[in-house]
């Protein structure tokens, strides 16, 4: 019983320092909307889009924490990366750049 309440208490502060970030997130960027994925067995990709169009990550190590932790958040999440959602993001000439090396094998 030790070592379940033991993991379930290392999972909470996952979850309480991942929602402090995407808080921190949200506040920089003047509000946030997320969506969830799942990334296989390294947990789950919560990727976040600011209202000013900014964007970034995180990374959980399970669906189930990063879940709580969007919640916990307080943002809208997405249940997937469509079209209207991506729309958000704006891109930079960084970004740019870095597609364009890409496809050219840079």
């Amino acid at each position: 019983m030790a070592d379940t309440q033991q993991v379930d208490a290392k999972a909470e502060r996952t979850v309480a320092r991942l929602a402090r970030r995407i808080s921190a997130f949200s506040k920089a960027h003047g509000g946030a909307e997320g969506q969830v994925a799942y990334i296989g067995e390294r947990g789950a990709r919560i990727v976040l889009v600011g209202e000013d169009g900014g964007w970034g990550d995180v990374v959980a190590p399970s669906y189930a924490i990063a879940e709580q932790a969007v919640e916990r958040a307080g943002i809208t999440r997405h249940e997937a990366f469509d079209g209207e959602f991506a729309a958000k993001v704006t891109t930079g000439p960084y970004e740019w750049k870095r597609m364009a090396g890409i496809q050219v094998g840079g």
